[in-house]
């Protein structure tokens, strides 16, 4: 029974391994917010540019792509709606980048706690099997605590990472939801400046 922790352990930390490596993945700025879209959005001046923009936007699928796309299908609409629009879609797209984030979340909360679980649990066959032998070997006593302490030891080891991971993709969304931002509002500005000429 006690190596069934040990188990549970083990496949958590796969499952926090997976997701530190896929989310690093997809939260790499060049694939949120691509450096040509970027440029695109700086180099925007009328509604002249906007078919380049829109190939640009098609060219590199991104968040930031799909959001200056969304917003070119509604520019018929006044500044203030145009805001109210993407702040609504923004947030279905932060919530793609935040996934797994929640995993990771969970897995800081329960690896420590399965491993203190699975050493009470340890110490607790350890001390129930003394009871039942008249002598005690000390040598077998200090392995039977050695045992069980791995378990701790197992969890801390798996939620440390996982800590860090989403402590840090937790501040990288942060930052990609503030530059999206100024990213999309920058278009809009200035798509509504040159109307307005």
């Amino acid at each position: 029974m006690h190596q069934l922790f040990i188990i549970l352990l083990l496949i958590t930390s796969v499952v926090a391994l997976t997701f530190i490596v896929e989310r690093g993945f997809a939260l790499r700025w060049n694939r949120v917010i691509p450096p040509p879209i970027e440029n695109g959005v700086a180099f925007y001046k009328s509604a002249d540019d906007l078919p380049r923009l829109r190939a640009v936007c098609e060219e590199n699928p991104s968040t930031c792509g799909r959001l200056l796309l969304f917003l070119s299908q509604h520019l018929d609409w006044s500044r203030s709606e145009g805001v109210e629009l993407l702040e609504t879609r923004a947030r279905h797209e932060v919530a793609q980048l935040e996934r797994g984030l929640v995993v990771l979340e969970i897995i800081v909360g329960i690896a420590p706690l399965m491993g203190l679980v699975g050493t009470i649990y340890g110490l607790i066959l350890l001390f129930g099997s003394m009871s039942a032998v008249s002598g005690v070997d000390s040598v077998k006593f200090a392995q039977g605590i050695s045992t069980a302490l791995y378990a701790t030891l197992l969890g801390l080891v798996v939620a440390i990472p996982a800590l860090i991971a989403w402590s840090y993709y937790s501040k990288k969304v942060e930052n990609l939801t503030v530059e999206l931002e100024s990213v999309c509002d920058e278009f809009l500005r200035k798509h509504h400046h040159a109307k307005a000429k």
